[in-house]
């Protein structure tokens, strides 16, 4: 079995998205572009030893994405103590809704939402009371 070890997020401004990504979930960037030969910020999304994957904002390469478009690529899903105030984090730094927090019944709340390059991501927030 392999798991994930690295993700990368295409964007058209890939600085904007870096900040977009910065503001709603306090990620932090590294400008690799030297070194990949391109637009291209190494992420880190949280502190070395706990779960989950660092990865990176990169150019978009060709056409993007957007509201009513369907996904092309993987949907990245955050974690999330809070939904409610990662809602009003992602609508302030820029973020639409493109599917509403919804309940998955006696697991969780779940919604999805566009970054501000057109790509869509998800917010899950453990709740066994979810209904």
């Amino acid at each position: 079995m392999s798991r994930p070890i690295h993700f990368e997020i295409h964007a058209d401004d890939p600085a904007r998205a870096a900040q977009f990504y910065k503001a709603v979930f306090d990620w932090a960037f590294e400008d690799w572009s030297e070194y990949a030969g391109t637009p291209y910020f190494g992420a880190t999304t949280g502190p070395e030893g706990e779960p989950g994957i660092n990865g990176a904002i990169m150019g978009r390469q060709g056409d993007g994405s957007g509201p009513g478009a369907p996904v092309n690529g993987a949907v990245l899903t955050m974690g999330s103590t809070g939904f409610d105030a990662t809602h009003d984090r992602v609508l302030a730094a820029g973020g639409q809704v493109a599917l509403p927090k919804h309940a998955l019944p006696g697991m969780a709340w779940q919604g999805y939402y566009l970054d501000t390059e057109g790509n869509v991501f998800g917010v899950h927030q453990p709740d066994p009371e979810a209904r």
